[in-house]
């Protein structure tokens, strides 16, 4: 009955957060004449990914692979196909040359080098599939570079919109929006821990695998804060911010928490999750393709997208 309560408490943590941390960080966009996009990348990327590298780090440390691995890969998808997709059939999302040019493709390619990174190779005596500290160390350099050129970008931004009239913030007071954001972070964190902890015992009654709750309890359970500050931006007109933080959040997970728990471990790799990542790849691509047409992605398609992530769950079910 406990794990129950504990969810539901989870739940509830992470909606109150989203929705102060979504406040917080539109307030630090206006002040800072910051574009929310930026912020969305960076600031809210950073931390509804927080769970996401709590579990995946603990995981490499306990020398559990297929969740630390899984969690990632499932975390993604369910971010691309759903977060975005339920933001999208919410509010049609207006998407800047910036995302289609940079962000979006960098995401598509990450994605691919990953799979390149979990081709089975000679590792000792055995051919198989394995993600190294090398290649985790690899992805930690990229990821360095990423948050620099974003950083450099954000600052080109603030100093173009210096002398444009910007509207004032919801929030006036400095110390209120930093306030806002870290009790933000703070419910998204323990709401997704609390959320992810009872899913998982809850789960594990039921005698399923470590890469099924992985790919399933734990993926959904941690892509919750992405999912609910998404719904929540996007229901406050900030489709920037919705959709950098999905992108933002399936960069981060590749690069930081990734190559992270890689490089505290190396990470064997199953080969079903081969096929996840290959899904992952051609998922992010459709979407892209759906976003480059018009320069926005659509009711309709953000519609679209969710069965496609209903066919991938039977699919983890069914195997």
């Amino acid at each position: 009955m406990m794990k129950f309560l504990f969810l539901l408490l989870g739940f509830f943590l992470l909606v109150k957060g989203a929705d102060l941390f979504v406040e917080g960080s539109s307030g630090i966009a206006r002040l800072l004449r910051i574009p929310s996009i930026i912020i969305g990348l960076t600031v809210v990327a950073f931390g509804t990914s927080m769970p996401e590298a709590s579990v995946s780090i603990t995981a490499a440390l306990a020398g559990k692979n297929d969740l630390s691995l899984s969690n990632v890969i499932g975390s993604n998808i369910f971010n691309l196909l759903i977060v975005v997709g339920v933001s999208a059939a919410i509010r049609p999302m207006k998407i800047q040359d910036s995302v289609l040019k940079k962000d979006f493709p960098f995401s598509i390619l990450i994605a691919g080098l990953l799979l390149v990174m979990t081709v089975p190779t000679a590792y000792g005596n055995e051919k198989m599939s394995v993600l190294s500290s090398l290649e985790g160390c690899i992805l930690l350099i990229i990821f360095v570079a990423y948050l620099a050129v974003t950083v450099r970008d954000a600052l080109k931004a603030r100093q173009e919109n210096t002398t444009e009239q910007s509207e004032e913030p919801h929030i006036t007071s400095i110390p209120t929006i930093i306030l806002y954001v870290i009790v933000g972070i703070a419910g998204i964190v323990w709401g997704g821990d609390l959320v992810v902890d009872s899913a998982s015992a809850i789960a594990l009654t039921f005698g399923w695998s470590e890469t099924f709750i992985g790919l399933t309890i734990v993926a959904l359970g941690t892509s919750l804060p992405e999912l609910v500050t998404s719904v929540v931006a996007a229901k406050k007109g900030e489709s920037d911010l919705s959709l950098g933080n999905a992108i933002g959040s399936n960069i981060f997970n590749i690069l930081l928490v990734l190559g992270a728990s890689s490089a505290v471990h190396p990470i064997a790799v199953n080969p079903f999750t081969i096929y996840d990542t290959i899904f992952l790849v051609a998922s992010s691509i459709i979407v892209y393709l759906f976003a480059v047409q018009k320069k926005e992605l659509e009711r309709r398609e953000g519609i679209m997208m969710i069965p496609l992530y209903v066919i991938f769950f039977l699919y983890i079910v069914l195997r």
